[in-house]
């Protein structure tokens, strides 16, 4: 028996919801039928863009993915609004681009920064994972046993770490890293996990470089030759949720690119 589904229905939270990866992962997911709790930060447009999704399939929920607190109230905002929840999508982190010692100035990584881009991306990913797992546990098992979904955010750079990027590599690695032993430990409770590491997007932060800088590096990519968009990120996203196969797996979505020192 197939337990392939669609999302039509489907609720789903996603975390780092109010711009770039998430943001189009949100708006996928409503055009497709399913309703979204966005998380961000309060003073992200996250308001914003669940108006503009519609009242009836999205709400906002201001949260730090690093607060316990936080996470809970959008929670509790979830089962408040929609009843339940069946997909999970963790997509807030930050990064910063600094050599761990610089010969030339005598600079070193600040550990501040270091620890605070591990404890955005890497922490609030498993504080959000841990908690909403426990909200997930509570829905009827579907024809397959399956409660719901985590699909959680890495990078290529956990594999292929560039000049100056040891913050984000760490911190995205370790998403990689834990993927396997999340979805082995939810096994039992019918809940899947699985991590996207992308590669270059056309994402805010990427278009703020200058135009020049942009087109280098759409150059790198092998096939097809140009920056991802954020929604062919969002429609693996949807794969995911839909095919219970996929479960325990780092996939990368890069157009074949490679990064090189």
């Amino acid at each position: 028996m197939s337990g392939v589904r669609s999302i039509k229905g489907l609720v789903a939270l996603v975390a780092g919801g109010a711009s770039g990866l998430g943001k189009a992962t949100a708006e996928r997911f409503v055009n497709q039928g399913a309703r979204v709790v966005i998380c961000d930060i309060p003073q992200s447009k996250g308001a914003d863009v669940a108006s503009e999704l519609g009242a009836g399939n999205a709400v906002f929920a201001p949260t730090d993915v690093t607060s316990e607190t936080d996470v809970q109230k959008a929670l509790e905002t979830t089962k408040e609004t929609f009843g339940r929840l069946d997909v999970t999508v963790n997509c807030a982190a930050i990064s910063c681009a600094f050599k761990i010692f610089n010969i030339k100035n005598g600079n070193v990584h600040s550990l501040e920064d270091f620890t605070k881009v591990v404890n955005v991306t890497t922490v609030g990913t498993f504080n959000v994972c841990r908690l909403a797992a426990g909200l997930m546990a509570k829905n009827s098992p579907d024809s397959v046993g399956q409660r719901g979904v985590l699909v959680n955010t890495s990078s290529i750079s956990a594999y292929d770490g560039q000049l100056g990027q040891s913050a984000h590599a760490a911190s995205t690695g370790a998403v990689a890293a834990m993927t396997l032993t999340i979805a082995r430990d939810l096994a039992d409770a019918g809940i899947r996990c699985c991590t996207i590491a992308p590669g270059l997007f056309n994402t805010p932060l990427v278009r703020g470089l200058p135009d020049h800088v942009r087109d280098f590096l759409a150059s790198t990519i092998p096939f097809p030759g140009r920056l991802g968009q954020p929604d062919e990120f969002a429609h693996l996203v949807q794969l995911i949720a839909e095919n219970p196969m996929m479960n325990g797996e780092v996939i990368r979505l890069d157009g074949a690119l490679r990064l090189v020192a």
